[in-house]
């Protein structure tokens, strides 16, 4: 057998499924996102018009099964959808990553076969999701839970508050996770499922954040919130379970959206370095300025190999825990270089808002912060190593 036949594909080789999935998704963005992007930054809010064609597209269902509703895609295409939604919006990437990576994947895979014809539907029809973890006192040490669970007749009475809840202002469904017995630590955390008409669950204040802005982030309240037992999301008492094999997921959809993030950063930076001249030519034939380029494109492809391999990973069912935490490590700290280093070849006007690298560079920020730090992610990696 010749060593043609037998070689392996590269990493980045796309099935024809999946190179014509990327370009849909990316022809979608450059139509349909990017004559909305400032005013949906400077708004704080994202355009009600675009989440509708975003659900026409099939882009807040990828992982669905078609019987219910979905597209019946694999965790790789929403990678990909993520990706070229954050090349040009991370803000537009971020609600799509956390419907699919978080509420899709952790419904389908935890929920009861009668949960999951209730509520892919929904999320695949028209339903935003959120994903309700994060409080006060629980960011980065998460099970640190102090919203309670209490349990009455045929179900859960909580209370208590969430904050930071990406998708919460637009959501109709949340999964929200309570403590049901504090003295078990982690052993006593539940995951529920609650729709927004929930009597006690509200949705308040919306933070106004540095970055990815048309993405809401939103605290949400649960005031003698009554849940019935059968939208519990897995088991009573194994909700750090649904928590955690849900986050190693999203962390790849975040290194997926830094990506895009740092391409479009690198696609801006090499348009602006042949049309600015000084000394009587392009910046583009100046060494440093071509130096700062290359580094920017090679952090970017390695950055990219990272999130395919972790996703091809996942979905070849195969450990990926260390490899997610690699991609989200390195991809959200390429995008912050990629997006400063673009903004310094703008000079001036990368500095002001008419031009599109100011908002990159304050939307990559929270790549290194959400759904587990860098310092976690070091941490994530270093046990695995050292066992």
């Amino acid at each position: 057998m010749s060593a043609e036949t037998t070689a392996p594909a590269a990493l980045s080789t796309l099935s024809e499924d999946e190179q014509l999935f990327r370009e849909s998704v990316t022809d979608f963005a450059e139509r349909e996102v990017r004559p909305l992007v400032r005013q949906m930054d400077e708004a704080g809010a994202l355009d009600p018009a675009l989440l509708r064609r975003l659900f026409a597209m099939g882009l807040m269902g990828i992982e669905v099964p078609e019987a219910h509703g979905g597209s019946g895609g694999m965790f790789f295409h929403a990678v990909l959808a993520v990706e070229a939604l954050s090349r040009v919006d991370p803000a537009v990437g971020v609600v799509v990553d956390v419907q699919n990576t978080l509420l899709v994947n952790a419904i389908a895979r935890w929920g009861t076969p009668e949960q999951c014809s209730r509520w892919l539907p929904m999320l695949a029809r028209d339903t935003v999701g959120a994903y309700a973890l994060s409080e006060a006192g629980s960011g980065s040490d998460a099970f640190a839970l102090a919203a309670r669970a209490v349990p009455v007749e045929d179900g859960f009475r909580l209370t208590g508050q969430k904050l930071w809840i990406s998708n919460a202002r637009e959501a109709g469904l949340f999964i929200v996770f309570a403590t049901v017995d504090p003295g078990a630590g982690y052993r006593g955390i539940t995951a529920f499922v609650i729709e927004d008409d929930r009597p006690g669950l509200t949705v308040g204040r919306k933070e106004d954040k540095l970055g990815i802005r048309a993405s809401s982030t939103c605290e949400v309240l649960l005031d003698d919130c009554i849940v019935p037992r059968g939208q519990v999301l897995g088991e009573v008492g194994k909700g750090y379970r649904v928590a955690i094999e849900t986050l190693n997921e999203g962390r790849i959809g975040i290194g997926a959206q830094m990506v895009g993030l740092a391409q479009g950063a690198l696609d801006h930076a090499l348009a602006h370095v042949k049309a600015r001249r000084q000394f009587g030519k392009p910046i583009a034939d100046f060494q440093g300025v071509q130096f700062q380029i290359a580094r920017m494109a090679t952090e970017l492809e390695a950055a990219r190999l990272l999130v395919y391999n972790a996703a091809r990973l996942r979905d070849a069912r195969r450990p990926f825990l260390t490899e997610a935490a690699m991609c989200k490590l390195f991809a959200s700290e390429a995008a912050e270089r990629a997006a400063s280093m673009a903004v310094n070849l703008f000079g001036g006007y990368g500095f002001v808002r008419d031009y599109p690298v100011e908002k990159l560079y304050r939307d990559a920020k929270v790549g290194q912060i959400y759904e587990g730090t860098s310092n976690l992610q070091l941490q994530t990696i270093a046990k695995q190593l050292l066992g």
